[in-house]
């Protein structure tokens, strides 16, 4: 019986080891376009040299060790920045920022723009970096600045964020002022199918997805966003009927990694907590008014912090959002857009950094995904995706 242990044990031990070198050797071979990860946001608050090995989620020896081919940059402005008129201001240095890290490493980053310069691009082991606008505050009121954007190289933009702007509601704001897109929401929708910017759906109310589904000519994208069958009533996942519509007109739904979208509790406190923060700062606008003292906001979230602990989660939980939308919407409508450097290490074990990647590859591969389907999940859909929209840039449909 020992003996019979042992071999059962250094057997499972050698098809483990097998595994892992299957799922290292398939996250170099196929190319991995991960659509969401806030590095430009974490440089401005504090500078780091992300061509070199750092502390932060997102550098270049972390990035080739996972395989990754395609990091769309978070050029990420928040609604206090855009009330304050500083968005576009801060839009354009995070711009000028990896355009910075480009420069500083041209033989380990290049800018990418079309999805058919991937492979020219890729030589000599570039990181390629393309750029993804979360919240379209820097447009302001003004549709010319979409074209100025696009020159820069933003190739997708996420139509709102944690509150609702000039373009459409946010999941996360009670208070849906347009009931979907606004007039302007709809125009801008338009020029960004012209211009061959791709329309994202994450963060938006149902009604505004609906919307944006309504109003654009192309595909949609969802470029960061779980599913609500894990976290009920919350907004921000998208329910099954609306990531069904975003796959039966030819999108992508970009699977996220932060647990407060795929673990159900840190969903719900989430939730609750841009509840409560969207009142105090009712309360302070008020009090501001009135010449009263201001609550502390700083104060405020270091609490929420505190009686908010991050739940354990493990690796299976993304997984287990991935079958599913594979089962939902098929296996054509499925990819990544992990959130790294933009959920404060709120990670599930296992998917830390870029570099574990291949965790999650070998994570399929266990649940019987074959390297076709893998390579479709890892960024074969996007960039399928991508290219429809860039080719019929200009054009009516």
């Amino acid at each position: 019986m020992h003996k019979l242990f042992i071999l059962l044990v250094g057997s499972l031990l050698v098809s483990n080891q097998a595994l892992a070198s299957d799922a290292n050797q398939l996250a170099q071979d196929a190319v991995i376009v991960d659509t969401h990860i806030d590095a430009p946001t974490e440089l401005l608050k504090e500078w780091r040299d992300l061509g070199i090995d750092t502390d932060r989620e997102f550098d270049y020896p972390k990035a080739r060790l996972g395989g990754l081919d395609v990091a769309f940059m978070s050029i990420y402005t928040s609604p206090g920045e855009d009330k304050k008129g500083k968005a576009r201001q801060v839009a354009n240095m995070q711009i000028d920022a990896i355009e910075a890290l480009v420069q500083r490493h041209p033989d380990k980053f290049a800018i990418l723009t079309s999805p058919n310069d991937i492979a020219r691009l890729q030589a000599g082991g570039h990181v390629l970096l393309a750029y993804g606008m979360e919240n379209g505050a820097p447009i302001g009121d003004d549709l010319s600045q979409l074209e100025k954007f696009h020159a820069r190289g933003v190739r997708y933009i996420t139509l709102a964020h944690s509150a609702s702007n000039r373009i459409s509601d946010s999941s996360y704001d009670r208070n849906h002022q347009w009931n979907g897109l606004s007039p302007f929401g709809e125009k801008v929708v338009a020029e960004m199918n012209r211009l061959g910017i791709m329309v994202d759906v994450s963060h938006l109310s149902d009604e505004a997805v609906i919307d944006a589904l309504r109003v654009s000519r192309v595909p949609v994208i969802a470029s960061h966003s779980g599913f609500r069958h894990f976290t009920p009533g919350f907004e921000r996942n998208l329910s099954d009927e609306l990531a069904k519509a975003i796959a039966k007109k030819g999108g992508v739904v970009q699977i996220t990694f932060g647990v407060g979208f795929v673990n159900p509790k840190s969903a719900a406190d989430l939730q609750t907590y841009f509840t409560e923060s969207a009142a105090l700062a009712k309360r302070n606008a008020e009090a501001k008014a009135a010449g009263k003292p201001l609550e502390d906001e700083e104060a405020f979230d270091k609490a929420w912090d505190a009686n908010h602990p991050t739940p354990p989660t493990k690796i299976d939980a993304v997984l287990d959002q991935i079958d599913y939308a594979v089962k939902l919407i098929g296996i054509d409508h499925v990819g990544l857009g992990s959130d790294f450097d933009g959920v404060s290490g709120a990670l599930p074990d296992k998917l830390k950094t870029v570099a574990d990647y291949p965790n999650l590859v070998a994570g399929l591969q266990a649940r019987g995904y074959k390297d076709e389907a893998i390579g479709k999940i890892l960024g074969g859909n996007l960039l399928r995706v991508w290219a429809e929209i860039d080719a019929g840039k200009g054009g009516t449909r």
